[in-house]
């Protein structure tokens, strides 16, 4: 088990299945310690009834109804805010990432890291039935970024990374619409001459019906954070 334990965050709208295997996936974990936080902006949500046996079986899990607003910043800003551990990680509720590359990330901080990213577009990473419009922005957002600041992390649009709460307390969060936190969190760290790390990941389109990330609204948000980074202090 790892020295520190970590809070792990999970926004949700209307999960079922997905996020039933994911938090069977975290409950199995054996080599680091946590608590669990579940961010829905509804008591109706489908997601509730996901998260209840658990936390009957297991107290570390809690669901969180943040009636104040639907975006998806905003529920993680609302975990984070209740999180108690040193480290955190944000990993989405639709079952498209991999709990397993949790231990990694907490690595990864426990190593200095201020910002642990989880990695489409690095070698050994992948990206499995995403749409082609959202993929090809996400990857050339990522890469070029990369490319400008030579920061360490080839993916600042996935969601799915760990934080140092100091960091995070020392920056502070800005974000509150999409899924523009992580992109904020990589410039902010590489404004700061913090350290920023990454792993490879398997990420996997489970929503191949719809999809929540909004291009077209938040495309400006996104762009913001991107020139943000592009200056260092």
């Amino acid at each position: 088990m790892y020295d520190e334990s970590c809070s792990i965050i999970i926004p949700a709208k209307n999960e079922t299945v997905q996020l039933n295997d994911l938090l069977t996936k975290i409950l199995e974990q054996k080599n680091y310690d946590f608590e669990c936080f579940i961010v829905v902006d509804s008591i109706d949500d489908q997601s509730c009834k996901v998260v209840r046996p658990f936390q009957s079986l297991d107290d570390r899990f809690c669901l969180l109804i943040n009636e104040s607003s639907s975006n998806p910043a905003a529920a993680i800003r609302f975990g984070i805010g209740r999180a108690t551990k040193e480290k955190i990680i944000v990993i989405m509720g639709d079952g498209s990432d991999d709990p397993g590359d949790i231990p990694k990330l907490l690595n990864l901080l426990g190593r200095g890291a201020s910002v642990a990213c989880a990695s489409r577009y690095t070698s050994g990473g992948n990206q499995l039935h995403a749409k082609f419009i959202k993929s090809t922005i996400s990857r050339f957002v990522g890469l070029s970024f990369h490319f400008l600041t030579k920061v360490g992390t080839h993916d600042i649009t996935n969601s799915y990374k760990g934080y140092s709460k100091e960091f995070l307390d020392f920056v502070g969060i800005e974000s509150n619409h999409g899924f523009e936190l992580g992109i904020e969190m990589v410039a902010k760290a590489y404004r700061y001459n913090k350290i920023v790390a990454q792993i490879p990941t398997t990420w996997i389109e489970k929503n191949k019906q719809q999809s929540n990330f909004k291009i077209i609204k938040w495309a400006p948000i996104y762009l913001k954070w991107y020139l943000y980074g592009l200056k260092r202090d």
